[in-house]
């Protein structure tokens, strides 16, 4: 099957948070699109970090939180009219370094920084595998508002495979903190172009839903289901829609 386009999902949330109301619009209207998450895999056999542990409490998911996770994503991408593909990935929570066996990433600080040497062929393993993909009309990647690591590794081998194709979505929530956007893009640079794309009110409906499914993530960013709704359709009034960025 060919594609109209592929969104490329760092995690099990991640396009749905950041740009569900474009994605729906496109299926409404008739086109084929695929999400697909790199990081979906589940966990190594061996205990897990406490860092991890204490995100499953949070997430209020004990045994097969990643097994959970992916049914929120399939109801999510449902609830947009997107197909779903989920990689073995783990997330970055749960990697271990491939001599020692420990955990990569143990604190929030980690997240957000540099991405461990351990996994410096890591993005160059992903880009062969995503020049695998089905055949498609144009590639959507994260922009890497945030700097997470996993961001920072799909955006990575997502350009050394397609280039100065992609098209690159704004992270959110990462978005919202003032100044994340300028220390991705600097103001007034012309290395890049923007474009909002108008989001209908089906649309954003629609992002709201399919973010709302993901029910383990939903404390971690809002304060229940009515913040999240105002939260996103604040955003997207702001912006005018769901802006999208390319290169020059």
């Amino acid at each position: 099957m060919r594609y109209d386009a592929i969104y490329l999902s760092p995690h099990l949330d991640d396009v749905a948070l950041s740009c569900g109301g474009q994605v729906y619009d496109l299926t409404a209207a008739g086109q084929s699109v695929l999400i697909v998450t790199i990081a979906a895999g589940d966990p190594p056999e061996s205990p897990l970090s406490d860092f991890a542990l204490a995100l499953h409490s949070r997430w209020q998911l004990a045994a097969d939180a990643v097994a959970r996770r992916r049914e929120e994503d399939a109801a999510a991408c449902q609830v947009l009219g997107a197909d779903c593909l989920h990689w073995d990935i783990p997330d970055c929570i749960y990697r271990l370094h491939p001599q020692t066996g420990a955990p990569l990433y143990t604190s929030n600080e980690a997240l957000f920084g540099k991405v461990n040497e351990a996994e410096t062929a890591v993005a160059a393993q992903l880009a062969d595998r995503m020049c695998t993909l089905p055949p498609h009309d144009r590639v959507i990647a994260p922009l890497t508002v945030g700097n997470h690591v996993d961001h920072q590794l799909v955006r990575r081998a997502a350009e050394q495979c397609f280039g100065d194709q992609l098209t690159y979505y704004e992270d959110y929530p990462y978005v919202r903190l003032s100044g994340a956007l300028e220390c991705v893009i600097l103001p007034g640079s012309r290395d890049w172009l923007a474009e909002v794309i108008p989001v209908s009110a089906a649309g954003a409906a629609a992002r709201i839903e399919a973010i709302a499914a993901f029910e383990s993530q939903v404390s971690s960013f809002f304060n229940g289901r009515s913040d999240l709704a105002a939260q996103i359709q604040q955003q997207i009034t702001k912006t005018g829609g769901e802006r999208v960025w390319k290169r020059a």
